[in-house]
């Protein structure tokens, strides 16, 4: 079946003239509240949300606390425990998503109360040996040993590039294969994968799914060929980086390790816009822990005649840094590990390179010893140094039982000043003996979304799409239809509307940025598809109008036969005021055995809205055929009706694979709450000709005749003339008064 790509330009006039016309809105006054013009502004009740982790004397997590056994102060000052929730790994029920799912839903807990694990990969003090079997560890502990609810990214630090999110924090393993597969390699412009603002790294759903039970993502000779050029290509980068970034000097050396403190310490503070306790896995060879920390070894040579210097006057002769470590460097390191502790980030060191104590074994080059530095990032931090890679899952595994039982406490606070000023925790709690605890150390105030960091927005947003908490910023519509494409696949348009008059609140200026994220896992939890675009649109005089009305998006995904959930986030790009919803789909398989029935879609004939397509260029989507058009006319489809009681609405049915014959249409209108409601008249115009086999498109009419003003549900069946089966879906409504 051949499928829609461009409304005709007559009917995008249409949808976008009552907005150009639209009159200007007044001006504010002087006297206008400023929340009424600012939505950064506004007062609101901040709640925090403190993981708290509880380990016996034993090593293992204490379990059967209660809310009251735990006390919160902020600055000092006792707050009252407005939530209390205990996610305990162990005991989370199955998943409902079918036999072939992982055990546990991850949506199941919201992202603070989740385990969330950067992998960060330092190319910079590391070797390309050494980080290609880093890789594989860290690739096995992934697919082996996490829980199927804990989130994890993948990034990498170099000093000509900086901090680099590879992956942003998903529970998708297959995903994460990826990006340990990669390392950041440009697969984007080798067509391998589409690009994501987001940093998810999702594959094209005709792309071969990844093998989540080897540590290798490719079984078949083919694979294994691919795995084995990736691989090469990956060491000659590895060693590119390596080549620049290697130089004998003391002083580059300093500088190197000013820079790593530095942006290691910017990223950590980025982090904080992730919520939860970040297990940060840092693969490092490390730097000289000399240049940091002096010489520990007080009999060597070098030690002997520092002290003859020292004794006989000839101070000069005796190098301070060499001897008590680099007071710059310390200072560095130290603010670097403070914005790690106030982000609530742990710092798991993995030392890839072992003791470094001949040139054999780092490639021909001899290194200090990085341990004593890793060691002392891990220990500030809460975190352990780890010797051996190859066994990486093995030695977490205590890291792993540690915070398997987490009670998430919460507190409200209505007085803050919302300027981003940091706020010490202290966290006291009624323990058995032995019993000790560990906790965020404080938190951030909310600052004004213009004045967050790019990756601190890109964390907020692709956070948003992973939780599975809804948030309501702003008003959403959305409509999902499979229609079949093809024996193999389905086309999947995806309606989005935001009506405009809370878009548009708060926000000042004549130009309004919105950005739209759409994203779809299979019931395995592995993204299939996406698509994402910011619209930009200058409202001249169109205010008035753009609040009447709203946009209207329009994307799709491509998607195989299967049961999938679609995540969308809509965000105001300058005021950040967000929107994020989440709905099933089933896309069926389209037998010639079993007759299926898509959403009703009602014409758009009354609300204005800036229709939006999304762009190929964008997306990198193939052009198809629109596929809303009823004998050969196309219509615009209302993700949500609103009607009013005396209105004929206008519907389409799609069906496939029904018989021949006289078919009959019912409805039933449900309320809200699921229970059936006396009222509304559905009555059949036409079974149109398609001139597709296979393919039924009936239009109708629906009169909501009866029906007092308020949320309702439409309950189309339509029976099958030669079988009497009748096929049903569901679309919500809304009757308002005139």
């Amino acid at each position: 079946m051949s499928l829609a790509r461009r409304i005709p330009r007559f009917l995008l006039a249409l949808l976008v003239l009552p907005l150009l016309l639209a009159a200007a809105p007044p001006k504010p006054s002087d006297k206008t509240p400023i929340a009424e013009q600012k939505f950064e502004d506004t007062s609101q009740v901040v709640a925090v949300e403190v993981p708290v982790n509880v380990v016996g004397r034993d090593g293992q997590p204490v379990r059967g606390l209660t809310s009251a056994d735990f006390e919160i102060y902020d600055a000092g000052q006792k707050q009252p425990i407005t939530g209390f929730e205990v996610v305990d790994l162990k005991t989370l029920k199955p998943s409902d998503k079918g036999p072939a799912a992982p055990a546990a839903d991850p949506d199941q807990i919201q992202a603070p109360g989740r385990r969330h694990f950067l992998l960060l990969f330092d190319f910079s003090f590391s070797t390309p040996t050494a980080l290609l079997k880093a890789r594989l560890a860290a690739r096995d502990f992934l697919l082996q040993s996490l829980h199927p609810t804990d989130l994890a990214a993948v990034a990498t630090y170099s000093i000509e590039q900086g901090p680099r999110l590879v992956v942003t924090f998903t529970p998708d393993r297959a995903q994460l294969a990826r990006a340990i597969d990669t390392l950041g390699l440009n697969t984007v412009r080798e067509g391998t994968f589409k690009y994501d603002p987001l940093r998810f790294m999702i594959a094209p759903p005709t792309a071969n799914t990844v093998d989540l039970s080897s540590p290798r993502s490719n079984s078949s000779a083919r694979g294994q060929e691919l795995q084995n050029q990736q691989d090469q290509a990956a060491s000659e980068f590895l060693g590119a980086i390596t080549h620049m970034a290697e130089r004998d000097e003391r002083t580059y050396e300093r500088s190197r390790i000013t820079t790593f403190s530095k942006a290691l310490g910017s990223m950590a503070r980025t982090l904080d816009a992730v919520p939860g306790r970040k297990q940060v896995v840092l693969f490092s060879e490390g730097f000289d822990s000399k240049l940091l920390l002096g010489r520990s070894e007080t009999g060597s040579d070098e030690a002997l005649q520092d002290d003859q210097n020292a004794m006989s006057g000839r101070v000069w002769m005796s190098d301070s840094d060499q001897r008590y470590g680099n007071t710059e460097l310390q200072t560095a390191l130290n603010k670097m590990l403070e914005e790690f502790r106030r982000a609530d980030c742990v710092i798991q060191a993995v030392d890839i390179g072992g003791l470094r104590t001949t040139a054999e074994a780092t490639g021909g080059k001899a290194r200090g010893n990085g341990q004593e530095g890793l060691f002392y990032m891990a220990n500030e931090t809460g975190g352990e140094l780890f010797k051996d890679t190859n066994d990486l899952g093995d030695q977490l595994d205590d890291v792993l039982d540690r915070t398997s039982v987490t009670y998430l406490l919460t507190f409200e606070r209505s007085d803050l000043r919302l300027d981003g000023s940091y706020h010490r925790l202290k966290v006291r709690a009624k323990l058995p003996a032995g019993a000790r605890l560990s906790h965020r150390a404080g938190y951030y105030e909310p600052r004004p979304f213009k004045d967050l960091d790019p990756l601190e927005k890109t964390l907020l947003a692709s956070g948003g799409i992973m939780d599975a908490a809804p948030r309501r910023d702003l008003d959403l519509n959305l409509l999902v239809a499979p229609f079949r494409s093809n024996e193999a696949m389905a086309y999947v348009p995806v309606i989005i509307e935001v009506p405009g008059r809370k878009l548009l609140d708060g926000h000042a200026g004549g130009k309004l940025n919105v950005e739209f994220y759409a994203y779809v896992n299979d019931r395995l939890g592995q993204m299939r598809d996406f698509f994402s675009e910011v619209v930009s649109l200058d409202m001249g005089k169109g205010r008035q109008g753009l609040e009447e009305g709203g946009i209207k998006y329009y994307g799709h995904f491509d998607l195989t036969p299967g049961d999938y959930r679609v995540r969308v986030l809509v965000r105001n790009a300058d005021t950040g005021r967000t929107v994020v919803s989440m709905t099933p789909v089933q896309v069926p398989a389209y037998t010639a055995a079993d007759p299926v029935l898509l959403p009703p879609f009602f014409m758009e004939e009354q609300r204005s809205w800036v229709l939006v397509r999304e762009s190929s260029e964008v997306n990198g989507r193939q052009s198809v055929v629109y596929p809303f058009t009823i004998n050969g006319e196309p219509y615009v489809p209302s993700a949500k009706p609103v009607l009013h009681p005396a209105d004929q609405a206008r519907l389409c049915l799609v069906a496939y694979n029904l018989g021949s014959g006289h078919v009959a249409v019912n409805a039933q209108v449900t309320g809200s709450d699921g229970k059936a409601m006396p009222g509304g008249r559905i009555d059949l115009v036409e079974r149109t000709a398609t001139g597709i086999a296979g393919v039924d498109k009936l239009l109708a009419t629906f009169e909501p005749t009866g029906l007092a003003a308020g949320e309702y549900v439409l309950r189309v069946a339509v029976k099958d003339p030669v079988t009497g089966n009748e096929e049903m879906s569901s679309l919500p409504f809304e009757v308002v008064q005139r």
